[in-house]
């Protein structure tokens, strides 16, 4: 898989900002532990969304900036739909046990499997209802990244079994609402990956046809079995 470019790997620094209604304390008062613990709560508490985003990707091995926009479905348990728009067309979609990554300029199609469970899902498949940040994460506060709210809270997650695709987390979240305004991840090429999220639906009933994936005629087809 291709890291900015293509493949799941792209994909390995999602979150979108989780809403829910019910009472938490302020990030300001609570330790790393326990903000995970609220962060896994209201995600939980969300069963689809969608959204436009921005997906933003600096240094690695090709040492270049890229900015690509496009609209994203969730739906739990383990479906998604990534449609990138601009400046390439790129599709990403899961079924809920296959990953299919296609770019319509290569004439490829790259069909891998989800994580299996108990595993540390790369941090897409944590919308889709993989994996959890308490259990699969060691937390800490770490200052906020660049770009992101002087008055947010951030929250560094390393994983407890080191992955292929990613080396940590850190997510930036309203420490009065727990909203999460932004995640970076750092890849093992030294990349940094961020998605910002706007025009966010939740819980509008999505339909499972939405996550349904059509091998386009005249492509190829790669099966990678390496998780």
């Amino acid at each position: 898989m291709r890291c900015p470019r293509g493949g799941v790997a792209a994909l390995v620094a999602v979150i979108a900002a989780l809403t829910t209604s019910s009472p938490r304390p302020s990030a300001n008062e609570t330790t790393a532990a326990e903000l995970a613990q609220a962060l896994q709560h209201r995600y939980d508490s969300i069963k689809d969304f969608s959204a436009d985003f921005i997906h933003q990707y600096q240094g690695g091995v090709l040492r270049k900036a890229i900015a690509e926009r496009g609209h994203v479905l969730i739906k739990k348990p383990g479906k998604m739909r990534w449609e990138y728009t601009t400046p390439e067309k790129k599709l990403f979609v899961s079924d809920g046990v296959r990953i299919y990554s296609y770019i319509p300029q290569d004439k490829q199609v790259i069909v891998s499997p989800q994580p299996r469970e108990g595993e540390a899902s790369a941090p897409a498949l944590f919308l889709a209802g993989k994996g959890n940040l308490t259990r699969d994460f060691t937390p800490s506060f770490i200052a906020n990244p660049k770009g992101t709210p002087l008055a947010a809270r951030s929250l560094k997650l390393i994983p407890k079994t080191p992955q292929p695709d990613y080396e940590w987390l850190v997510f930036t979240v309203d420490p009065a609402t727990l909203a999460i305004e932004g995640l970076l991840t750092k890849d093992a090429q030294g990349g940094e990956s961020t998605f910002i999220f706007t025009n966010l639906k939740e819980n509008t009933g999505l339909a499972d046809k939405e996550f349904a994936f059509s091998i386009p005629r005249g492509v190829d087809v790669v099966t990678d079995s390496s998780r």
